[in-house]
């Protein structure tokens, strides 16, 4: 699994955890706008910033330490090839 593939579970992981938000919602309480998490969601956007993680886990009433405490984060593929 690549670092693009597992940030997009994690973020729909989390967000079935906290009550089932949609990424709308996510969006409007984490100050993100909805393109840029359109763009991670798709695919277009495979290296998401640790600024926009923050801001994202500040919504979600979680450190960035939570968010990468997730065994989707264990085995990643190695990027440099």
């Amino acid at each position: 699994m690549t670092i693009g593939e597992a940030v997009r579970l994690r973020i729909l992981e989390l967000c079935r955890e906290h009550g089932d938000i949609s990424l709308n919602k996510l969006c409007t309480i984490s100050g993100v706008t909805q393109s840029t998490v359109n763009n991670v969601m798709s695919g277009r956007n495979n290296s998401v910033t640790v600024s926009t993680i923050k801001k994202l886990c500040d919504g979600l009433n979680i450190t960035v330490t939570e968010f990468f405490t997730s065994a989707l984060f264990s085995d990643l593929e190695q990027e440099i090839k």
